[in-house]
């Protein structure tokens, strides 16, 4: 199944009363295996279940399943009911009222306006430290709150009653009802984060789960998990799926002969393997608005603050060899930040808009000049560092890649560093690294879930890079051109020039996501933004 996600920017509907349709495939009971048992890949064991801490793509994907929001993704990144059954949004585009539908937790207990209203100011309590909190920026209060200003109380959610939420936003934000369907806004229930305290979401029993699915093994470290279907979840009567049973597998080969030998119905290619089963039947290139770029810590040393060094270590990388030669697997070269297809105006994809072409060419002559240069300023005769990313093999490949390109430049070591997927994240988020293969999956299908990661503020600035230029163009498009679509998709343009320029990212390629699948799995939705999966209407065919 190949989805393109692709929606046109820049309008802001007037009153409106939505009527949320439902969308996604069923199945009848005639042709469904007695074992409705999905066995699933993972890349990478599962790093955390507290929606206000997720950061990644495993998570996300797991709590997608075994939460609901106030609205749901669906085919084509649209939105479609979740908890909430409808909404209305006044004519200023700024106060939306969700209408809910009666339903409940996995233990039993109502979920209610209150949930989401513990849930979203969990999540923007500095105390909390969510590195999502940033999401809830145009949320009345949210900044002050954040900065620690007012208190979480004051933030502009209200529950009106047991089955309605009311959100007061600082400005009209047409991208909003994308927002809510994000996992970073789910509802959660306090007296169970409260019963567990800092236990809470580390295993599968310290946890509720309002999704189609729950977590039922999970010890907070395991490199397996499984799902089972969620009794007390609203439309119950439409899971078919019994069971997901979900493997952390970092070996390609591995995977491949519990493919063939039936352990799992569906794995991720990479290597040499998506060339040897790209005529498969059951061979699915699946697009992916998923960005792998290098952080350069500029935090740590002088070094890594030359512009001159920065573009040095982008320029000599050849990304049409590395995406042709080596991944081989669908992915294509970054032109920036923000990946081709995620968002179109006036026919234009805003990824070919805002590139600069010198930022990701390979001039390997001009990379030695400038590093030479580099060198010279910072008072230096050689320079060394690591280079960190995942332990997967797509991580190994890169690090290995790089380190192959980085290595042509004079003086200059470069040693690799490949972790386990939740410890990169931990050092990246902490600062602890050189350069870091940091790989970002876009939320919601606008550029400015992208660009916001590069304010000098953002917790997502693992590299620290800071351009005063860049901050007050990334502010205008979230503020004072928020309802002016022309002028806000101008302020983003600009923004991610002024990046690329600077070379405050190195961007490296667009991910593909090669994939076989047994032609007995049916119904699952895949979202090319988020790099997710939706489970709930799949079912095990005969």
């Amino acid at each position: 199944m190949q989805v393109k996600s692709i929606l046109k920017l820049g309008t802001v509907a007037a009153l409106t009363t939505v009527a949320l349709a439902a969308c996604g495939t069923t199945s009848s009971s005639t042709g469904q295996a007695k074992n409705q048992t999905l066995n699933w890949m993972e890349s990478s064991a599962l790093p955390t279940m507290d929606n206000s801490l997720a950061t990644d793509v495993v998570s996300g994907e797991t709590l997608n399943n075994t939460g609901e929001g106030l609205l749901k993704f669906g085919k084509n990144s649209s939105t479609h009911p979740g908890v909430a059954k409808s909404y209305t949004k006044s004519k200023d585009g700024k106060t939306y009222t969700f209408n809910l539908r009666k339903s409940k937790w996995s233990n039993g207990d109502k979920v209610t306006a209150k949930d989401f209203v513990y849930g979203w100011q969990r999540t923007v309590n500095p105390k909390t430290g969510s590195q999502y909190a940033y999401l809830y920026a145009d949320v009345k209060n949210a900044n002050a709150i954040m900065n620690g200003k007012k208190a979480v109380s004051t933030l502009g959610i209200k529950a009106l009653g047991d089955y309605k939420v009311q959100v007061s936003l600082i400005h009209p934000v047409n991208y909003f009802p994308t927002l809510v369907a994000q996992t970073a806004f789910f509802p959660q229930n306090e007296r169970v984060v409260e019963k567990y305290g800092k236990k809470y979401a580390t295993n599968a029993q310290n946890n509720v789960y309002n999704g189609a699915f729950k977590l039922t093994y999970w010890t907070g470290t395991s490199d397996n998990w499984t799902l089972s279907k969620n009794s007390k979840y609203w439309n119950a009567k439409a899971v078919k799926l019994q069971h997901i049973k979900f493997s952390a597998v970092k070996d390609p080969q591995t995977a491949l002969s519990q493919y063939q030998s039936g352990k799992l119905d569906a794995i991720y290619l990479s290597g040499q393997q998506p060339k040897n089963y790209k005529n498969s039947k059951e061979y699915h290139a699946r697009n992916s608005s998923r960005v792998a770029y290098l952080e350069l810590n500029e935090k740590k040393d002088s070094m890594m603050r030359n512009v001159k060094a920065r573009q040095a270590l982008s320029l000599i990388l050849n990304r049409k060899q590395f995406v042709n030669k080596v991944l081989d697997n669908g992915s294509k070269v970054a032109n920036g930040i923000v990946t081709a297809g995620l968002a179109v105006r006036d026919g234009k994809d805003f990824a070919a808009e805002a590139s600069i072409p010198a930022a990701t060419e390979h001039n390997v002559a001009k990379a030695k000049k400038l590093w030479n240069e580099a060198l010279k300023e910072t008072g230096r005769k050689s320079y060394s560092l690591t280079l960190m990313a995942d332990d997967t093999a797509e991580g190994k490949s890169t690090t290995e890649y790089v380190q192959s390109q980085w290595s042509k430049l004079p003086n200059f070591k470069v040693t690799n560093s490949n972790l386990p997927y939740k410890t990169r994240l931990a050092r990246s988020a902490s600062g602890q690294f050189d350069a870091v293969v940091t790989l970002w999956g876009a939320d919601f299908p606008d550029p400015i879930t992208d660009l916001s990661l590069f304010t000098s503020d953002n917790s997502y600035n693992n590299g620290k890079w800071s351009n005063k230029t860049y901050d007050k163009l990334i502010k205008e498009a979230t503020t004072t051109n928020a309802n002016k679509p022309a002028a806000r998709w101008q302020n983003m343009i600009d923004a991610q020039k002024v990046l690329l320029k600077d070379q405050g990212i190195i961007p490296v390629y667009q991910s593909g996501k090669p994939q076989l699948m047994k032609s007995k799995v049916k119904g699952i939705v895949y979202f090319p933004v988020s790099s997710n999966w939706d489970f709930s209407k799949a079912y095990i065919g005969k």
